[in-house]
Formats: structure tokens, sequence, C-alpha cells
């Protein structure tokens, strides 16, 4: 059963006004609420640059796409959140049948708690007495309310077991915790089975806490998409089920639990479901969290995502749904162009914008698509445009520019209120929607 949240709580967004503070919207915007804006149909003519947009067609074939692939190949979604930190594109990926969603941080519960989100899992170990107590609070106040935490090690289990036992009651909920397995060279999580083993016996242990599953994240000790790299992502993965599958034959887990067995983000995704869920026909819930999936992008996950531009698995493509526009200001010298968007506008960690498109210059001019220019640097708020200095220059100073964008997961976080338009090939597309994000 997907979990829900609270649609008026999501539909009143479109009630707040439109300040200074929305970078991406224009001073005539201001003070009018985002249901007005939208009501006069606004182009993307009528926005600043730079400016960050994402693509209303390529959001909901992502969101349905991956949610069609999930159901084919048996195994549930909690899509990671804090990709877009965006309410109302949660609700867009419970309403297509999500489990729960995924968030990173006792905050980020903070904002899916105030829209009402209803199962959540934080792919990380809180140990804040502080949040834990407050955790504990909203787990006693609304008995449809589900969270899970990660734990990977005995060490962290104490912590969490002491911070909760002198805040409630005998009779209070117990703290769901998966056991976080990790893999030389990764990030968080146990490195080995036995210590995992050891880990969900402490959790189970415990007075305070349930042992609910196992869980990970694969894409910290990935390498490469090639054979070598798949071989080492599902060796990670069959460690987890190893540990998964010892606590289930030493009746670890209590009668009433489903556990869950989680993995996946948005490069392997089809690596989880051929090692993991043939768990599900011995009881578990095997459950992805991809996040970035939903907006895909024009760098890395175009070329890693197993539904991007070269497929490993069935199934329609995901396509980018997020794009960049930029503003020529400044041409110093043969071949370079210096444009308007820098490093606090759009992403460059994994990968630099990829010049596409030249939007009209004039009434009754057409949006053209360009080649042989490449940005090859993003200061704070200016980026460098290189194209060859021989001949006529390709640009002029006011030329407007639609970028693709690497990795989306910062790309969101630079944004407070995201323009959503129609069609990013248009000539001038109308703008059919503001998503809010709280980072």
């Amino acid at each position: 059963m997907s979990a829900s949240y609270d649609a008026a709580a999501v539909a009143a967004l479109a009630d707040q006004p439109i300040s200074w503070q929305d970078k991406a919207l224009p001073p005539s915007f201001w003070g009018r609420t985002v249901a007005e804006v939208l009501a006069g149909k606004p182009r993307l003519s009528n926005l600043p640059t730079p400016l960050l947009t994402l693509s209303a067609p390529g959001l909901q074939h992502n969101v349905a796409t991956l949610a069609r692939w999930c159901a084919e190949h048996g195994v549930d979604l909690a899509p990671h959140g804090k990709t877009t930190m965006a309410p109302a594109l949660w609700a867009a990926q419970l309403e297509a049948g999500s489990w729960a969603i995924t968030l990173a941080n006792a905050f980020q519960l903070g904002v899916a708690r105030t829209y009402g989100v209803s199962r959540v899992m934080i792919a990380n170990s809180v140990i804040s007495p502080l949040q834990l107590r407050w955790i504990a609070d909203e787990l006693a106040a609304d008995p449809d309310f589900e969270v899970m935490v990660w734990a990977d090690s005995v060490r962290t289990v104490e912590l969490l077991d002491a911070a909760r036992a002198a805040h409630i009651g005998p009779d209070a909920r117990r703290l769901d915790v998966l056991v976080e397995v990790g893999g030389a060279g990764g990030r968080t999580g146990v490195r080995d089975v036995a210590t995992g083993v050891a880990v969900g016996n402490a959790i189970a242990d415990s007075r305070t806490l349930r042992l609910a599953g196992v869980a990970g994240y694969e894409g910290a000790i990935a390498r490469g998409a090639d054979e070598a790299g798949l071989e080492h992502v599902r060796s990670y993965l069959r460690d987890l089920a190893a540990v998964h599958t010892s606590l289930q034959e030493q009746d670890r887990y209590d009668a009433d639990v489903v556990p869950v067995v989680s993995a996946g983000g948005s490069a392997y995704f089809e690596q989880v479901a051929e090692v993991l869920a043939p768990l599900g026909k011995n009881g578990a819930r095997v459950v992805l969290r991809s996040g970035a999936y939903i907006a895909h992008d024009d760098g890395y996950y175009r070329k890693v995502s197993p539904l991007g531009s070269a497929p490993r698995t069935d199934g329609e493509r995901l396509i980018p749904a997020m794009h960049g526009w930029i503003r020529v200001t400044s041409q110093p010298e043969p071949g370079l162009a210096i444009f308007d968007a820098g490093k606090r506008d759009l992403p460059f960690d994994e990968g630099m914008p990829e010049p596409q498109v030249l939007r009209p210059r004039a009434a009754g001019d057409s949006a053209r698509p360009v080649d042989g220019m490449t940005v090859t640097k993003l200061n704070d708020q200016h980026g460098f445009l290189r194209f060859s200095p021989d001949g006529e220059p390709p640009l002029v100073i006011g030329d407007e520019l639609r970028v693709g964008l690497s990795h989306p997961c910062t790309a969101f976080d630079k944004w407070g209120l995201i323009p959503v338009i129609d069609d990013p090939d248009a000539d001038d597309p109308f703008v059919v929607d503001l998503v809010r994000t709280f980072f």
C-alpha cells in the first residue's frame, strides 16, 4: 500500500505569494500568488535568466515509467525525496504508487511531516537526542505515521536506545531501524556480514527499537557500468541480502514485521531487482530508493541509468526533464562568450552544462539546435562558453540558450520556486506550474 500525504497542504502551495525571494521570477509577479500568476498563462519569455525549468511531460513520463518498471519487476519504490525536496513532486510519486518517501535527515523529515507524508525512510543514522525525542513525539501523536532509520554499528544502536529510553514510557511505539550495509571504499554501513548481523541482533534486543530490515546504497561503492563494475555492485548486494537472510533464519524479526530490504539509487536499480527481488518470495519487501530518475538529465544519469542512453533493462527510456536557460552578457575575446549563470544557479559537480538550443532572437524567428560550443568553467555567477575563434561568431551579446544539465540532486537545491513548462522544445513554452522546494 502506497504512503499517503496531505493533499490540501500540497494544494495550498498554489496560494503562497511570490516575492523578491524567488529568484526565478520577475518583479511583475511579486505580490501575486502562484495560482494568480499561472492563471495569466505566462510564457518562458516572461522570465529572466539565469533560470532552471522542469518539463511537465518529462516529469510525468519519468514518474510513470519507473512506477511501471518497479511493478513489473516485483519491487516497491520509496523515491529519495532529497533530490527535489518538493512536496508537490513527492505527491506525484505517491499518486503513482510509491510505497514511501526516502529522506536523508530529520530536517527533511520535518518537511515531510508538514505535508502529511505517512511513511518515511531516513536513509541515514539519526543519533541526535533532540531529533530522536521529536520523532518519538511524532510517533506518539500520530498512530498512522511510520518512520524508519538506519544503524551501522552497535554503538549507534546504543545511542538510539539510550536517547529514546530517557524520553518515552514503557508502552511507547518502538522505532523501526534497518541495518545499514556498506562496502569497502564506500560511505557508511557495516563492512562485513558478521558485523551486520551483530548490529541487527542489537536492534532486536533493544526495548525501544524494532528490527525492520536491512538497507544500503550501492552507488557509493560502484565502479562504472561495464560488466566488472556491475559485478562489483552485485557482489555488494549479495552481502546485503546475506545479512537479511541470516537475521531472518535466526527469527530476529518480530512476527508482525514485513522486513524491508532496500537499495537502489538511479544508476543501478536493475541490478538491485536482479539480486534482491527474489527475497520477496520469502516474505521481504524489496524497496528501491531511486531519486534522480524523476528529472533524469543530459549528463551523468543519461550515461549510467539502466533506462538511459545505453539501456540495460526492458522498459521505456527516461527522458531529461530539467534544463537551464542562460544569456550571453560578454564576448571579451574571440572564441569566448561569458553568460549569466554560475555555480549558484546550475549543477556542475557531475559535468558542465551542455549547450543545446539557441532561442529565437526576434519575433518570427525559431529556436534552433547549436553545436560546436562547450561550457568549460563556471564561476559563482558567470559561465565560460568556448567555440571556434575563427570566422563569424555563432553568438552575439544578448543571445539566450537552453543548456542540458547533469545531476538533479545539485540542481533543485539552487532554486526555491521552479517553473514547469509545457514543452522545452517550443519556441516560447507556456509555464504550467511553479514547484516550491524546501532546502
